[in-house]
Order: structure tokens, then sequence, then C-alpha cells
């Protein structure tokens, strides 16, 4: 229904001569009925919708009943009280009123003569009833009101239910952290118990080198395993008790991603996902107290994640891809990484364009292993170790020695370097295997290759310490299993009142064995997954120790008091 007059055209009143209607007295006096119209004779094709809802007592003749018209017999006219009626009815009416005594209207009985009929002109005539136009548009506001409620209760049932679907799974996370955190509390307890009773691990082990064995107390146990897919390097951070896990995910041009594993509630993980061009991550390095991880790429990347936010921090584009990282030891702003041509890069985070330092290594072999060591005490200058095929070398960053110091002992002809520990101290271990002579350039520090190309190959651990600036010793060596293709990974736990111990895969027995570095002597194994072990790490929780294994698709946990 509309609430307005369109296209209606103005009435025009015409005046006729008395003389015009006094000749058409000789027509019958019996009312003659006037021909059907239709609707569609009234209004012009396409305004039936607007007559819609009106009475049609508007559009007919009073007299009889039919619709009037816009011209011929039945033409709209009016009389001078104002009320409508067919030209033809009308007439007849008055005519017969005249003969008895005055012709009057038939609605008001006011008097009138032919001579007062005004014919009207117009295509079409619509009555509007105010009152009920504006009660319509009373109805239809509060009709669009009640819509608007609607949906915006609607709405709110929407997010009425998405809130509690979150709170149903927040209740069923805290209940299984709960009962995670009582199982925790009586194994605690129940190991206090036996402690105080005097009880003793002993745990006596197999020395394959022939070394002898010994009884060890305070040993490591498996706490933990997580089932990881595409999982080859990882760190630990203690701080946030979370265990930073890089991923690639199946399939060709998977998608590099780092997964958070909360170490005090394990069934809580987290994704992290990574810019598409940065690639398979090479080595990975979580800088305590800061919830920051270094990851070096072969994407020709070095980035700095934020754990926390789980966001890329800082991204810093290399002239070649990088295999190995490693924060600052002394300064919270400098990172350094190396790359597979043989290059070492150092950036300061405050200064995100250019490299602070760029060194050429001793060869074009990439250097598998990079770790910041504490600055010798007479010069302060900050130092790195590195690891390549050619063996250990020392730099000196910020000095004007533009080339690293290759440890002698630590070169070999007939063997190739696999793999760098360091203590933290003064004490190092590297790992070697027998030079392999491939008829290709097949890379001998291939990153990942399948499990069927590796094999275990008899291979050593040499122990050295340190004496003094770009001065280290040999203290020792034991012979060892080790991967024929892999670059394996080790390191070496500082106990509190007990000397560090060396950790490194027995590729062979699948094995993680444990030296104590002053007897070079072998105090555990810890048994793995049977599979290639891409990763170990080690870092202090609490009271404790923490070994981290990372073997095919599992990563396990190991704790010691």
């Amino acid at each position: 229904m509309s609430g307005t007059m369109e296209n209606v055209e103005v009435i025009e009143v015409e005046d006729q001569d008395e003389g015009e209607f006094e000749d058409e007295e000789s027509e019958d006096d019996e009312l003659i009925p006037s021909p059907r119209v239709s609707n569609k004779d009234i209004t012009d094709d396409g305004d039936e919708e607007e007559l819609n809802g009106f009475e049609m007592e508007g559009l007919n003749c009073s007299i009889c009943t039919e619709p009037w018209t816009s011209g011929g017999e039945h033409q709209i006219c009016c009389l001078p009280c104002g009320h409508i009626y067919g030209l033809s009815c009308i007439k007849k009416w008055i005519r017969i009123g005249q003969r008895s005594s005055a012709g009057k209207c038939p609605q008001c009985n006011r008097r009138c003569t032919l001579k007062d009929v005004r014919v009207l002109y117009a295509t079409r005539l619509c009555v509007l009833d105010a009152e009920l136009q504006k009660k319509v548009r009373t109805l239809e506001a509060k009709c669009a009101s009640l819509k608007q409620k609607n949906a915006d209760c609607c709405n709110k049932e929407v997010e009425s239910q998405e809130r509690e679907a979150d709170l149903h799974l927040k209740v069923e996370k805290l209940t299984e952290k709960t009962k995670y955190l009582e199982r925790l509390l009586k194994d605690s307890q129940r190991e206090s118990f036996t402690s105080n009773l005097g009880f003793q691990r002993k745990v006596i082990n197999d020395i394959g080198n022939g070394s002898g064995s010994e009884v060890c107390s305070g040993a490591f146990t498996l706490q933990r395993e997580f089932q990881v897919d595409g999982g080859r390097c990882f760190d630990m951070d203690a701080s946030g008790e979370l265990m930073i896990l890089a991923r690639r995910l199946n399939g060709m041009g998977g998608t590099s991603l780092l997964t958070k594993i909360s170490l005090v509630a394990p069934y809580e993980r987290e994704d992290i996902h990574l810019p598409a061009n940065t690639k398979a991550v090479r080595a990975l390095c979580v800088r305590p107290c800061t919830r920051l991880a270094l990851l070096a790429s072969l994407g020709k990347k070095l980035s700095i994640v934020s754990t926390e936010s789980n966001n890329t921090v800082l991204t810093y584009d290399l002239p070649a891809p990088a295999w190995s990282c490693s924060w600052d030891i002394e300064s919270s702003h400098h990172v350094y990484t190396g790359l597979q041509n043989g290059m070492v890069l150092g950036f300061d985070m405050r200064q995100t364009k250019t490299p602070l330092e760029s060194r050429s290594g001793l060869s074009c072999n990439p250097i598998h292993t990079l770790i910041s060591v504490a600055p010798d005490s007479s010069s302060g200058t900050r130092t790195l170790l590195t690891a390549s095929q050619i063996g250990i070398c020392e730099w000196n960053i910020g000095s004007t020695e533009e080339r690293p110091y290759l440890i002698p002992e630590s070169k070999n002809q007939g063997r190739v370097c696999i793999s760098l520990a360091h203590s933290g101290g003064d004490d190092i271990v590297a790992s070697f295997r027998p030079k392999i002579e491939m008829s290709c350039p097949m890379a001998v520090s291939q990153s990942f290759p399948t499990p069927s190309m590796s094999c275990g190959v008899e291979g050593c651990h040499i122990f050295y310490k340190r004496s003094g600036a770009q001065s280290y010793q040999k203290t020792g060596s034991l012979v060892a299993h080790v991967d024929s293709i892999r670059l394996p990974k080790s390191c070496i736990i500082n106990k509190l009142n007990r000397s560090p111990m060396f950790v490194a895969a027995n590729e062979v027995t699948s094995d993680l064995v444990l030296h104590d570095i002053s007897k070079l002597a072998v105090v555990q194994r810890l048994k793995t997954s049977k599979n290639q072990i891409w990763d170990v790490k080690c870092t202090q929780i609490g009271n404790s120790c923490a070994i981290g294994c990372l073997s095919g698709d599992v990563l396990q946990l190991y704790t010691s008091p």
C-alpha cells in the first residue's frame, strides 16, 4: 500500500449548458444499467498493486455500485456538495427527483439540478484515508523494530552458544590438567617416600668400547613421550616450560611450522605458522627467559619468532641457506648464523638491514654447528665455535682477525667432523666419522636423507679442554658408532656436584649413551625408538636435569634429580 498519490491528474471542472441536459430529458426515465468496467480500465498497467488494500467503495458509483469511468456515459462527476457519482446515474436520479418536487443528492439530500453536475477529468482518482495511512506507517515501523530485535536476539543466542562451547572446552582442559597435576603430585610423594627409605636406583651399563662399567645414582628416567610428525630439530625453553619443535609437513612443498608443547600439561599444543618462503628449518635455538626462538632455514632466512605472541618478529635475508644459528652468550641483541657456503654472519636485532659481521671460513663446506662461548677473560672478545667438514674453528668476533683459528687436533685428512657439543665452560666434544669417497658430489653433510641411505659406521668422539685464547688441548677419545651420512646432534650436561656428561647417539643400537667426561666412561644408556635420532638437547628445569631426544616421529623427555 502506498502512502502517496502518484500520477494523479488535477481535477478539472467543466460547466455545461443547462440546455444540453434538457435535451436528454427525452431519454427513458428508467435507469439504464451502465456497462461494467473492470479495474484495469480504471487504472494504468502497473498501478494495480497500489490499489490493493483500498476499499472498492472509493472506485464505484454509489447509485449503481458499478465502477465509474474516465469517459463515456458513466464518466466520473460530482455535485456541489462534493459527492461523486457516475454521470448517467446522477442525471437520471436528478430527473426523477425533479418530477416529484426537486432533485436531491442521494447521500446528503442537498438540493441540486442538472446544471449543478460537474464532470471530472482524471485518468485515476484515489482517495486515501490519512488516519489509516498513519496507522499503517506506525505498524510498519513497529514491525521493522520487532524484526531488528529478533535479529539481535538471534545473534546474541549464537554468541552465547559459542561462549558456552568455549567454556565447555576450557572446563575439559582444566579437568585434564587437574588430573595430570594430581598424578604428578602422587608420583612426587611416592618418589620422596622411597628416597627417605634410602632407595637408590642403580644402573649397570654395558660398555661396548672396553672402558669398563660403572654404577650411577640419580640416573635419567623416561618421563613422557610425544608423538610428532615431520619433526627434525627442537629446543627446550626452561623458563616457559615449553618444548619448541620445528616440523615440516609431509608432501612436496610441505609447510614449515613450529609446535609448542607444554612440559606442565603435555596435552596442550599450539602451532606457529611460518612464512611460505621459510622452507625447512635447519637449526633452532631458544634464548632463555625471553620467549624468543632463533631459526636458521634453507630458504636463506634467519628468523626470530616470539613463542609468546606466536609471531615472526624479525627476518634477515641471507646470501646462502642457513645451516646453524646461535644467540650471543653475552649480549641479548646479537645473533649469529653459519651458512652453507662456509660464511658466518652476525646481526644486531636493533639494526634489521645488514649484518654487523660477515666472515668467510677456511673452506666452502657448510657450517653445521655454531656455538657462542664465553669470551676469554684477558681479551674480552666475543668468541664463536663452529664445526664443518674440515674440523673445529674458533672465531673472534669484533677483532681485526678476519679468518678463524682451526683447532689443530680436530683436523684429520681421513675423518670428517660431524658434530660439536659445548658445556658452557671449558669442555667441548667433537664427533668424527671416516671420510667417504663418492663418485657424485652428494653432500656428506646432507640435511635430511632417507633412512635407508644411512647406517652406522665406526667413528670416534674426541674430548678437548680450553686452556686459553685459541688454545684447546685434547684430553682423550672414545670409539663410537656414528651415522654414515646424516649429521647427528650431541650435547653436554652439567649436573650439580658431578663432572659433565657427554650425550651422543649410538647409531647401531639407537641408544643415547651418557659418558662421564672426566673418566671417559659410559655411565648410562637410554633406550629410544628404533629410528634415526635427529636431535638431542639438554637443559635444567627446576631441580631436575632434562634430556630431550627426537627420533623418528617420537620426542622423548628424560629427567634426573
